[in-house]
C-alpha cells in the first residue's frame, strides 16, 4: 500500500498568543495537520512582556533570532536567565514560564512545541506578587 502523504507550504498568516506576542502561522495541527508538533515564528516587541503560563504535557524548545529576552521560570517565577540572539533554551513539559523583552528591539525566536494544536496546552497563571512589583508595568505584547 501507498503512503499519498503530501508535504504542506504555509506561507504567511499570523495570530496572537493567549499568552502574549504574535507568532508566524507556522507548523500546527490546525494549518498542516502535524500530529507530533509545532513550529512556529515569535515576535515579542520590545518593551513588552507575555502572561505567565505553562504548557500542559508538552515541552518547547526556543531559538533566539534577534534581539533579547529574559525568562522567569519555575514555581512561582523565580528562576532567571537571560537570552540572546543565538542562544537556544529548553522548557520541560508544565514548567510555569514568563518572557519579558526590556530590550529596545523586538525579539524574534522560532519556537518548537511537542504539542500540534499549540494555543490547546496553554495554561495561563498568576503573576507573582513579587514579580508584578518589578515588571507588572510592562504591557503584554500584541500585534
Amino acid at each position: 500500500m501507498t503512503d499519498h502523504r503530501q508535504c504542506t507550504v504555509v506561507r504567511t498568516g499570523h495570530y496572537e498568543g493567549v499568552q502574549g506576542g504574535v507568532f508566524g502561522a507556522g507548523v500546527s495541527a490546525q494549518s498542516t495537520g502535524a500530529e507530533r508538533l509545532c513550529l512556529h515564528q515569535l515576535v515579542m516587541p520590545a518593551g513588552t512582556r507575555g502572561r505567565p503560563h505553562l504548557h500542559e504535557g508538552h515541552e518547547s524548545a526556543i531559538f533566539i533570532q534577534s534581539g533579547q529576552v529574559e525568562v522567569w521560570h519555575g514555581p512561582d517565577l523565580t528562576e532567571h536567565v537571560a537570552l540572546r540572539a543565538g542562544d537556544y533554551v529548553h522548557i520541560p513539559a508544565d514548567t510555569p514560564h514568563l518572557p519579558v523583552n526590556n530590550g529596545a528591539q523586538d525579539m524574534v525566536c522560532l519556537v518548537a512545541r511537542t504539542d500540534p494544536n499549540e494555543q490547546e496546552g496553554v495554561r495561563l497563571l498568576d503573576l507573582p506578587t513579587w514579580l508584578e512589583q518589578r515588571i507588572g508595568t510592562l504591557p503584554v505584547g500584541a500585534g
